[in-house]
């Protein structure tokens, strides 16, 4: 008898082994580590032939230029004189590159931990002007971190690569494929450690500045450029536009993410919640107050007394929520929630009001009608699934969306029936 109740179990333990295996697909992460000279990488910023887009990020505008940034790499300047066929005038390779504002005829980018001015007066032929060195210490790019080593002169980086992969698992362990993403997946960044710049009222003292989406890092405000980080808020002093200087830096707390001009203020998007600062000394940024809510991602465009949050759960913002958040900031000191509505995964956000529009990512474009700030669920005007939208400008009738996908732009005269007028898709140089 034992021979066979061995036998028996044998079998039951193999047949049990053999159906506990299961395979799963996995979306993996992995990271190699790199080091630039700081040396080499301030020769490389220069004037280069157009080139396609490949991974584009944020995008930025001023008169008839487009401005959009290549991860990682540099800046595509489009002629959009014909927004129904722009054409690629020049591409800025700049090592590091995740932000772009201009003012006047001067572009700063950002290069790993340097600021850089780039004179576009002929946009086919840009030039460096100006540089402050080693600035910013550390940053983000499509969760690979990247960190200054002064000490030697390098930039100590991180490539990333998303692989799918088939692996086989314990079919009773019911692992979430996410928890394979990276490790910590809140500590990744969504897609670049800086955004461009974006100004809804920027006040210049006669200069002239560009316009870009909800999700900017870098904002213009009279002499001074702002560029928050993770953790601070750098200010630079721009005076003479063409030489910038490091004029201050404020703690910000960690998990910074956006910062948007409004009048006299600074909202500024974290983690967290959203900071208010009295910004009417522009060389001296007072904190007013904090809008706390949960762990997300939250671009923040205001208007009037109204701002508008987007709350995101994703790779790079944990949390659960996935929501527009009405605030109401005629208080400044103490802002009060208007009212919360329910979305997909909503990124960024543009108003030219009472039309809103809002990115939902890979679920497309939605459009509302805010007049009545606590029916704004009943008054979606369109919902337009056809494309990835990540952040998205408001030019009154024309409308700039930019994606995975590629850069669009539509005739938006008619909120609710927006006509395309152009696409650039990844891959393709028009």
């Amino acid at each position: 008898m034992k021979p066979k109740l061995l036998l028996l179990c044998v079998g039951a333990w193999l047949c049990w082994s053999c159906n506990d295996q299961c395979k799963e697909t996995r979306v993996v992460r992995r990271v190699s580590n790199v080091t630039y000279s700081l040396m080499e990488l301030r020769t490389q910023v220069k004037s280069e032939s157009p080139r396609t887009l490949e991974q584009p990020g944020k995008m930025y505008v001023k008169g008839k230029y487009l401005y959009v940034n290549e991860i990682k790499k540099g800046i595509h300047i489009i002629d959009n004189g014909n927004p129904a066929s722009p054409k690629f005038v020049a591409f800025i390779n700049i090592p590091g590159n995740g932000d772009i504002a201009v003012r006047d005829n001067i572009l700063y980018a950002d290069s790993f931990c340097d600021l850089v001015s780039i004179d576009i007066a002929d946009p086919a032929a840009p030039k460096e002007v100006g540089r402050v060195k080693s600035v910013f210490k550390t940053g983000l790019f499509d969760g690979g971190g990247w960190s200054l080593n002064e000490s030697v002169g390098a930039i100590n980086d991180q490539n990333v690569e998303w692989i799918e992969e088939t692996v086989k698992v314990s079919c009773e362990d019911n692992v979430p494929p996410t928890s394979w993403w990276g490790g910590v997946i809140w500590m990744m960044a969504d897609r670049a450690s800086f955004s461009s710049g974006a100004s809804a009222s920027p006040q210049s003292s006669g200069a002239s500045n560009g316009q870009a989406g909800s999700m900017a890092r870098f904002a213009l405000d009279r002499n001074f450029l702002y560029a928050v980080s993770q953790t601070q808020m750098h200010l630079f002093k721009i005076d003479k536009p063409a030489q910038p200087v490091d004029f201050t830096t404020i703690n910000l707390g960690w998990g910074i993410e956006t910062i948007f001009p409004y009048g006299n203020k600074l909202f500024i998007g974290s983690s967290t919640g959203m900071f208010i600062y009295d910004n009417t000394n522009p060389a001296e940024p007072k904190q007013l107050s904090n809008f706390q809510h949960g762990r997300a991602c939250d671009p923040v465009v205001v208007h009037e007394d109204i701002a508008y949050v987007t709350l995101r759960t994703g790779t790079a913002c944990a949390g659960s929520q996935n929501q527009l958040d009405l605030v109401d900031v005629s208080n400044p000191a103490a802002p009060q929630l208007i009212k919360s509505y329910q979305m997909e995964n909503p990124h960024g956000v543009s108003i030219d009001f009472p039309t809103l529009y809002l990115c939902e990512g890979e679920h497309g474009l939605k459009v509302f009608d805010v007049k009545d700030k606590f029916l704004v669920d009943r008054n979606q005007l369109a919902h337009f699934k056809d494309m990835h939208a990540y952040d998205v400008i408001s030019l009154g009738k024309t409308l700039l969306l930019i994606g995975e996908d590629g850069f669009y732009q539509y005739d938006s005269s008619n909120p609710k029936d927006l006509k395309m007028l152009s696409k650039i898709p990844v891959g393709k140089a028009m």
